[in-house]
């Protein structure tokens, strides 16, 4: 056979391979409104810049009609590429192919593109959309599930890790996104353990796969996900914009902007806090007015409503924003309050950006079934995430800041390097009512006049304690500003930390409560 006969079979083959499941299966996929593997890692990344792996890979199963059956690259299609010139690795199922059933082959190629983000600094884009695990290769696609999560711990803290839900993602497939640092997930995608048929067999239940693995019910429930995207390209969109706040690994800092250096007051901020202290506002309206362009990335926006966070910039540096919300149980701290917001600052101190938290805290939920469930275990990982966390902190009191909460939402204690407090401030053991009775009981009591007494001390109380100048006495608040000026202090603090050095003791590692 001459060269060019070779270089023909070549190319026809490299064809096939690449029309993935065929035009019949590529169709109906389009139909379900649904790009196939190739068109969403083409929509991802910079033109030309795809380096695949793996074309020819096949499987060695050779029972339960395996045997001779040629999967295009497996089911999976894999590789490097540029994303606005910074280097990423990819996988990306192949549904048109065997429904992108995870082989012993498919998931070795996933797990070797994640080592060579890993050993290349870069991070690691996961579009999962596959019906599960092959069957037909019994315990080698099993083995091969463990190998892709393994290489997800490997990967954990040295490279960020995106998963993106654009399919079923089923049974223990579902646990490589939950490894990840972010998953985001498609209207028409569902993940799930356990399908509905399995769960009504085993508990009688009657629910759909919709209502069981959506994407509203792991928003609003579960906490799995941490975005939703209308459809494939608005979840290709948002993994962009989400990468342009993160650096490529834990060893650089993240990329600065050089866009928004403005730092001018922004006297709309002086009006956002209601002048009475049990009345609602959206904490959301201090963040945008405060941020580069009033752009904020909200992270897990329908979990856990009553704490903020998400990915900002503050002339062109990323932060990592936590924030009380007071319209959502007055911005209380519960269970799952405390759970997202650490594992948040978490992830914000591995990959080097700057926390900013926003204060407005009654307290710790109180409650039987808080109690129950753990808050004391779990309100312990927000003291144990802000402890443990060596990025610069920068926390700004806007209101409430009461109890083991204040210590919660990044205190001077907690390590924070600069504490601002706005006017309207009350950094106290609690609420002036409830200590009024505690330190004031024997006057009430023995009080003609009860009521008028309660608000006489109450009053008092309230004006030694529930204000940021006593604890900008102790030296618990560096200053007491303006908060039209926020920004301002913000960026100049960000500014002068820097190059913020931190030593900690040697260890392997803490033992936050999980």
């Amino acid at each position: 056979m001459s060269m060019q006969e070779r270089i023909t079979e070549m190319r026809k083959r490299r064809e096939g391979l690449l029309a993935g499941g065929g035009k019949a299966r590529i169709d109906k996929h389009h139909a379900q409104g649904k790009l196939t593997a190739r068109e969403r890692i083409a929509a991802l990344v910079d033109t030309g810049s795809f380096l695949e792996s793996g074309l020819y890979a096949q499987h060695r199963a050779t029972q339960f009609g395996m045997e001779g059956k040629e999967l295009p690259a497996d089911g999976v299609v894999t590789g490097a590429a540029t994303i606005g010139g910074r280097l990423v690795h990819i996988a990306s199922q192949d549904f048109t192919v065997m429904g992108g059933a995870a082989g012993e082959v498919h998931s070795l190629k996933i797990a070797e593109a994640m080592e060579l983000s890993l050993k290349t600094g870069s991070p690691f884009v996961f579009v999962n959309d596959s019906g599960g695990a092959r069957v037909q290769e019994g315990i080698d696609s099993l083995s091969g599930y463990g190998k892709v999560f393994h290489t997800n711990v490997k990967l954990s803290g040295s490279v960020p890790q995106i998963s993106l839900i654009c399919g079923p993602c089923a049974g223990g497939a579902a646990y490589s996104p939950a490894l990840t640092d972010f998953v985001i997930q498609t209207r028409q995608a569902q993940m799930f353990i356990t399908g509905p048929q399995v769960i009504k067999q085993v508990t009688g239940e009657d629910v759909t796969a919709d209502q069981l693995g959506g994407p509203e019910a792991h928003m609003a429930y579960s906490g799995v996900i941490h975005l939703i995207a209308e459809n494939d390209e608005d979840a290709i969109y948002t993994c962009k914009r989400l990468l342009s706040f993160l650096p490529n690994n834990n060893l650089e800092d993240p990329p600065k902007l050089s866009t928004d250096s403005n730092v001018d007051p922004n006297p709309q901020l002086n009006a956002i806090v209601p002048d009475e202290a049990k009345q609602a506002y959206d904490v959301r309206h201090v963040i945008t007015g405060i941020v580069d362009q009033s752009d904020f990335l909200e992270i897990q926006e329908g979990f856990a409503r009553n704490i903020v966070i998400g990915f900002a910039h503050i002339t062109g540096r990323p932060v990592g924003i936590i924030a009380n919300q007071p319209a959502v149980l007055a911005g209380a701290l519960d269970i799952n309050a405390a759970t997202k917001a650490s594992r948040f600052i978490r992830f914000c101190n591995a990959f080097n950006i700057p926390l900013l938290t926003f204060v407005d805290v009654p307290g710790f939920l109180p409650g039987v079934q808080q109690e129950y469930g753990g808050i004391i275990r779990h309100g312990a990982k927000m003291l144990f995430a802000y402890s443990a966390a060596t990025v610069p902190k920068i926390t700004v009191i806007l209101r409430k800041s009461y109890g083991g909460a204040h210590e919660a939402m990044c205190s001077k204690d907690l390590g924070a390097d600069r504490v601002l407090a706005w006017p309207t401030a009350e950094v106290a053991v609690m609420g002036a009512e409830g200590a009024a009775e505690i330190v004031f009981r024997k006057e009430i009591d023995e009080a003609t006049d009860k009521a008028a007494r309660r608000k006489e001390l109450i009053a008092k109380y309230r004006e030694a304690f529930s204000n940021p100048y006593a604890a900008a006495s102790r030296r618990l608040v560096d200053d007491v500003i303006e908060p039209a000026e926020t920004r301002m202090h913000v960026a100049q603090a960000l500014e002068y930390l820097q190059t913020k050095r931190e030593l900690r003791p040697a260890k392997k590692h803490g033992l936050i409560p999980l």
